[in-house]
């Protein structure tokens, strides 16, 4: 088997949940990301598909959402993405607490992991979020959008996506053969099954971690939970090459599919957790200006001659305009 160009890190993770409304005013207004897109579910053209991300989408930033209304709640389990962790500036998780004292939010006890602290809590649909303080490299590639966060505790990408298997030894091959080493293994917190967290180190500056822990009690698909994980690949070449590697382990990968802002190629790794291999472009930019990014309903290829039976199938939301929490962003 030729090695494959080894992945940066995590491109985007795709998520369920059950509120539009909610969902739109949770990221963009209490978590302060961007709207990067506006479109739809490509396999189910009258549900949402929301990307947010940093100020220009940049690649391992965006957290996506299919927004099925009246969805019922899901649980974590085995062969699921368990935990979704984006980075934040250290000293920022004080702001971050009183933030969501002020937002309502529920959250838990700071976390010491791997010499970082972490701050984990959930978003409105149930979902298990993490924030982890890092120091930011001068050379980050991530641009903070501000419109409702100060730079300072500005959330900057992804920093993890923690894995739940039955049999881990599979999987940790299979993320040996995308790029990622392994950088050490820790005991684990009381409310997380398993004695043991292995972490898994990409070579790019965000979305680099990859943490695994074995699990037994199966998880149930519905809102508060990840539907994929999609891995960069930059190019065409890097993600042929990937998927080949992928096939030759006995996966079965799909052909590439062009999701317009990106080109993807889907499998279930060993557990059962659904994988996506995704190109940095075209990119989010490559439809709107990027000023206007998240501004309209954006349908791609097709989908754009039925639009008015589309939007008609849609339910009404509301984007969070930067105006209304002006004031919050000069504390």
């Amino acid at each position: 088997m030729t090695t494959p160009p080894p992945t940066p890190g995590i491109h985007h993770v795709t998520c369920v949940t059950n509120d539009p409304q909610g969902n739109l005013e949770f990221w963009i207004e209490t978590l302060g990301l961007r709207l990067v897109k506006r479109s739809i579910n490509q396999d189910d053209p009258g549900t949402y598909h929301f990307f947010f991300g940093d100020a220009e989408g940049t690649p391992g930033t965006s957290m996506t959402f299919f927004p099925w209304e009246d969805l019922s709640r899901g649980s974590v389990g085995s062969g699921q993405v368990a935990r979704t962790a984006f980075r934040v500036p250290e000293g920022s998780l004080g702001y971050w607490e009183e933030r969501f004292d002020r937002y309502g939010v529920e959250y838990g006890e700071r976390i010491e992991r791997f010499g970082e602290t972490v701050l984990p809590f959930e978003d409105p649909g149930g979902l298990p979020v993490e924030l982890v303080e890092v120091e930011l490299p001068e050379d980050d590639p991530t641009v903070p959008w501000t419109a409702f966060v100060p730079e300072t505790a500005a959330i900057r990408g992804f920093h993890s996506v923690t894995l739940w298997l039955g049999d881990p030894g599979p999987t940790e091959d299979l993320l040996g053969t995308m790029g990622f080493e392994e950088h050490g293994t820790e005991g684990v917190a009381e409310d997380v099954p398993g004695e043991e967290r292995t972490r898994f180190a990409a070579g790019g500056p965000v979305g680099k971690y990859v943490d695994v822990l074995p699990a037994v009690e199966a998880g149930r698909q519905g809102s508060g939970t990840v539907h994929h994980v999609a891995f960069r690949t930059p190019t065409d070449a890097d993600q042929d090459a990937m998927r080949e590697a992928v096939r030759s382990m006995g996966l079965r990968p799909t052909e590439q599919i062009d999701r317009h802002w990106f080109r993807s190629v889907y499998f279930r790794e060993f557990a059962g957790v659904l994988f996506e291999l995704a190109t940095n472009g075209p990119g989010y930019a490559s439809d709107e200006p990027p000023e206007d990014l998240g501004g309209r309903l954006v349908l791609p290829g097709e989908f754009e001659e039925q639009r008015e039976q589309i939007e008609n199938a849609l339910p009404d939301v509301t984007i969070p305009r930067a105006e209304s929490a002006r004031a919050e962003t000069d504390d």
